[in-house]
């Protein structure tokens, strides 16, 4: 048993919540982390690129692949330690991140509850620092092993060692060093719950959850996922296309001087966060349609695939909304998906 299964010239069309066309020049499909060193003795990996795609729920692909597209197939969950008051959790890298939540909160563990209903794989939750309604996965990695392909071994990096930062981390930084094969998560049992991010007590309150557990949070936050964001199965979307954009006060105060609407958060580093999904819907953009790339009707923060829309008329789209925002505003706007094939540069 190899491990792993090679296919020449594969479609990448249902590989990725756009659904926009696309191949792979070759496919790896591997069950076991300790295959990868062999795969990466092969000289098409060793040379060529490689893309390690899970749901492909944080990707557009603006044209083929030209390298070996690699998707890791296994997944599980497991206790690894158990403190009485906190548990490490060992997930594979194949497994939806859903579905890990849900397994955590059913064996009593909080922490995750915030992040229900994020689509994509365990193996890409560290790599983008994922988070939603107040929380990051980074709070709670222990660990995340991962196949470092310049050494060919698997590495096991603490969670200091892996730079986490807002939707960014050593993984994301470094692609073409780090396949990330499983994550360790440190999650208590009890905690404060966070509830004061926009409409999920109110949420609560309309489930008739008078003192919510983690459980019942995870539920209210799938329930506005569900309302505010398009089904990636219904309409191809990758979720969030563009960062927070984080300022330094003078610039949020100002801007929110002019713009009292504007909301502004609390960022990294002392900074200020402010509303992506404000920003491009001052600046007209909600529901637009050009063919068929638009812009979601339910949230501005998220474009979508009508159909057959290209990559590049997504990435097109993407730059105009970019170009509009940074005119207006003067505030740079950032993909959060990671574009393959092509450079972000607003127009």
């Amino acid at each position: 048993m190899t491990g792993y299964q090679l296919a020449d010239n594969v479609s990448l069309a249902g590989r990725n919540t756009f659904r926009v066309a696309a191949r792979a020049a070759m496919m790896a499909d591997v069950s076991r982390a300790d295959a990868l060193g062999e795969l990466f003795e092969f000289a098409m990996l060793r040379e060529g690129p490689v893309l390690v795609l899970g749901e492909g729920s944080n990707l557009l692909f603006v044209g083929d692949f030209p390298g070996v597209a690699i998707c890791l197939t296994m997944a599980g969950a497991s206790i690894v330690r158990d403190d009485g008051d906190s548990a490490v959790v060992r997930a594979e890298a194949g497994m939806n991140w859903n579905d890990l939540v849900a397994w955590t909160l059913a064996r009593g563990l909080c922490g995750l509850e915030n992040m229900a209903l994020i689509p994509g794989t365990v193996g890409a939750a560290p790599i983008q620092n994922i988070g939603a309604y107040g929380a990051e996965v980074g709070e709670f990695v222990e660990a995340v092993e991962a196949f470092q392909r310049d050494t060919g071994q698997v590495k096991r990096l603490p969670a200091a060692d892996c730079g986490f930062a807002y939707r960014d981390s050593l993984f994301k930084r470094e692609p073409e060093r780090w396949v990330v094969t499983a994550l360790e998560l440190r999650l208590p049992r009890q905690r404060a719950l966070r509830l004061d991010y926009a409409g999920v007590r109110e949420e609560l309150a309309a489930m008739g959850i008078d003192t919510p557990r983690a459980v019942h949070v995870a539920e209210a936050i799938s329930r506005i996922r569900t309302r505010k964001l398009p089904n990636p199965a219904l309409l191809g979307n990758a979720g969030s296309f563009f960062k927070n954009p984080v300022v330094d006060a003078g610039t949020a105060a100002a801007l929110k001087a002019d713009h009292p609407a504007l909301p502004v958060f609390a960022g990294p580093d002392g900074g200020h966060k402010l509303s992506a999904a404000w920003l491009i819907e001052a600046c007209g953009w909600k529901g637009k349609r050009e063919g068929d790339a638009g812009v979601a009707e339910q949230h501005a923060l998220v474009l979508v695939n009508h159909g057959n829309a290209t990559g590049q008329q997504l990435l097109e789209l993407a730059r105009r909304i970019a170009g509009s925002v940074r005119e207006r505003f003067g505030v740079s706007l950032e993909p959060e998906p990671r574009i393959i094939g092509a450079r972000f540069d607003p127009a």
